[in-house]
């Protein structure tokens, strides 16, 4: 199948715009043409090397599109189906089997090496070079897809679906850890750090189940005023020395933390900052290690490690998309739109904190 994608050759050289030939679909995968592709901070990860990510490498992976074909064995979508693509998964392991699809045993190579499970990269460029075009099961920063159906969401053909992408993963891990993750209730009080998509999607789910106090925490002002237009009662500046003490004296300490900066100082003010049975769920990748004083944990307090707001996608997106159509999850107004010629503008743009959801749309 030709396609028009984004391929990242270098690590530190901006996109590329290229026709490319995309393998498939096989047993159990569908092609999408593809509507709109969210671009979240972890499409930045293949510019580090931390993790081994093959290059040159289409990334994109919060994308929403129409079915064309499926391959064999495929019965629960077929041509013409709108689909929300989220994460890859087996299936079949422990955790998949017990409906927690984000604890897959084979989540990471399955998702974060851009790679499809047999090691194969899944398309081919103009010369017949190798392109990873598995990232997230999706590769979506193309005109067109192959994704394994278990990673689609049918949703109803009325909405918008170039808006629809960043429910698949972005917005779904932040409500997911409100809602999933830490089990908030109403009249509970949340700390959220991070006034990103991730964390603005938890202060508006917070908000929907009826939390009562829900502080959200960042260092730019302007993200702290539209905290409060999305829900926020209150805001703090993540850069007081005393943001402990001022979550203890709004809340009595918080029920609920919520840390999507993976910064270890601020997380430990999280902490410090809970009751003495409260949680902390911890989003995103650490930026360095982390150090609590046992006799917090002692305590009660716990710490959790959240991906994809341990959501099963087939049932949170919709829900998701049930709250927005109610007034009470407006993410739509976190979005911006770019022409796929112009992702870099939109890198720029998401990495420089000027646009909280970039959403890259195919010509």
């Amino acid at each position: 199948m030709a396609a028009r994608a984004a391929v990242l050759r270098s690590r530190e050289a901006p996109f590329r715009i290229e026709d490319v030939t995309l393998a498939g679909p096989g047993p159990g995968e569908a092609l999408i043409q593809v509507a709109g592709t969210g671009f979240c901070h972890t499409d930045l990860l293949p510019r580090t090397d931390r993790l081994g990510i093959a290059l040159p490498l289409i990334a994109g992976h919060e994308g929403a599109g129409t079915v064309l074909a499926t391959g064999p064995g495929v019965h629960d979508v077929s041509p013409g189906s709108h689909v929300v693509m989220s994460f890859d998964s087996c299936g079949g392991c422990r955790a998949c089997l017990a409906a927690r699809p984000a604890g897959c045993a084979t989540f990471f190579p399955r998702n974060l090496s851009g790679r499809r499970p047999d090691g194969t990269g899944a398309a081919r460029d103009a010369a017949g070079g190798e392109v990873s075009a598995s990232w997230f099961g999706q590769s979506s920063f193309a005109t067109h897809a192959v994704v394994p159906v278990r990673a689609l969401v049918p949703v109803p053909a009325t909405l918008p679906l170039d808006l629809l992408g960043p429910l698949g993963c972005g917005f779904q891990t932040g409500a997911g850890a409100i809602v999933n993750s830490l089990g908030v209730r109403a009249g509970s009080s949340v700390v959220v750090a991070g006034a990103g998509a991730v964390g603005l999607a938890a202060v508006m789910a917070a908000r929907a189940v009826g939390a009562t106090a829900v502080i959200a925490v960042d260092i730019v002002p302007l993200r702290r005023k539209l905290a409060e237009e999305l829900g926020a009662t209150h805001t703090l500046d993540g850069r007081s020395d005393t943001l402990t003490e001022e979550i203890l004296e709004i809340t009595g300490g918080a029920d609920h933390a919520v840390d999507t900066t993976g910064l270890p100082p601020l997380i430990t003010s999280l902490v410090r900052g809970l009751h003495s049975e409260g949680s902390c769920g911890l989003v995103g990748v650490q930026q360095g290690d982390l150090t609590v004083d046992p006799l917090l944990l002692a305590s009660g307090r716990t710490l959790k490690g959240i991906i994809e707001g341990d959501a099963v996608p087939r049932l949170f997106v919709p829900r998701l998309i049930d709250l927005w159509q109610q007034g009470m999850f407006p993410f739509d107004r976190l979005i911006r739109r770019y022409p796929l010629d112009e992702i870099d503008r939109a890198e720029q743009d998401v990495a420089g904190g000027e646009v909280v959801k970039a959403v890259l749309i195919p010509s």
